[in-house]
């Protein structure tokens, strides 16, 4: 089993899916995981994984705030004196086909998606560096891989992490700090849950390992990279999606 006893690690978007499931697992491992979502949102998350004996605390965080990010990291090092590990998970979609597109869809996506990164990888940078240790990981997706009708924006937006992370991780690899990205395919959702009988088939039968992932798949690899036996691995795209693409 994974060992991350005594790493403290930010997950971003942590009050639901994917990235619940992350906080989730990662405590589980020993970290110290603090939940970051909007408001109170991740409250939640953070009460479960206590209750399981495990160690979290709950922030507010809106990641298209810059002031807020900053707040939340010097925090974070106030009181646990470093951060070891930044997950990248807080995401949104608005889906549209191209030539109905508004440009709020557009720009609202990018923002979240993929300058929010930016904001929160350049927050965690400098504490990083200064310990020459870190562990940055960003949830990108399929469809920034192969693209997807009606999602131009989030697809580009899923794109451009992939670009962005391999950049990063070539200038900070000298300080010992890896950055990588984990692409989800189809995975289990609120949405997914709604699709029943031959449309789930239909979408299987698009996936060589014949099933649609889970939450704990996508957990798994992130938990894999943020640990030390992946110390040797960075600017890599780790895909999580039965074959769905290759």
């Amino acid at each position: 089993m994974l060992d991350l006893s005594g790493k403290v690690a930010i997950v971003t978007g942590a009050s639901r899916g994917i990235g619940r499931e992350i906080a989730t697992l990662m405590a589980s491992r020993g970290a110290v995981v603090l939940c970051a979502a909007r408001e109170d949102h991740a409250a939640a998350t953070a009460a479960a994984i206590q209750a399981r004996g495990g160690v979290a605390e709950s922030l507010s965080l809106d990641v298209t705030d810059r002031a807020a990010i900053d707040a939340v990291v010097n925090g974070a090092i106030e009181r646990h004196g470093r951060i070891d590990v930044l997950v990248n998970n807080a995401g949104i979609t608005r889906d549209q086909l191209m030539l109905r597109m508004k440009r709020d869809d557009w720009d609202v996506v990018l923002e979240t998606n993929l300058t929010a990164t930016f904001a929160c990888t350049q927050a965690v940078l400098k504490p990083m560096i200064k310990r020459r240790a870190g562990r940055i990981i960003s949830i990108s997706s399929v469809v920034g891989q192969m693209g997807n009708a009606g999602q131009a924006n989030y697809a580009a937006s899923k794109a451009g992490l992939i670009g962005f992370s391999k950049a990063v991780a070539r200038e900070v690899a000298s300080r010992s700090i890896t950055v990588n990205v984990v692409a989800p395919g189809l995975i289990e959702s609120d949405m997914t849950k709604a699709i029943t009988g031959e449309s789930q088939e239909q979408w299987a039968s698009q996936i060589p390992l014949g099933r649609i992932g889970t939450a704990a798949d996508v957990a798994a690899a992130v938990c894999f990279l943020a640990s030390d036996e992946a110390s040797y691995i960075t600017g890599q795209v780790l895909a999580v999606n039965g074959g769905m693409y290759m």
